[in-house]
């Protein structure tokens, strides 16, 4: 047998702790793709609006 007691949860709480600190590491990749997503979605619209008053001004001069 082993030295350890027959209601020792150890390995449980080992990969308890081990699966929340996976589940960090996965929401912290998803928060940071999703930012950079929503920054090239603006940068997209920012030059968008820029290139529709350049084509404003071209047609109006």
């Amino acid at each position: 047998m082993t030295d350890r007691d027959w209601y020792d949860d150890t390995d449980e709480q080992d990969a308890v702790r081990r699966a929340g600190r996976a589940a960090r590491t996965g929401w912290t990749a998803i928060a940071g793709v999703a930012g950079a997503l929503g920054c090239a979605l603006i940068a997209g619209a920012v030059l968008l609006a820029l290139a529709v008053v350049a084509c404003l001004y071209v047609v109006v001069g």
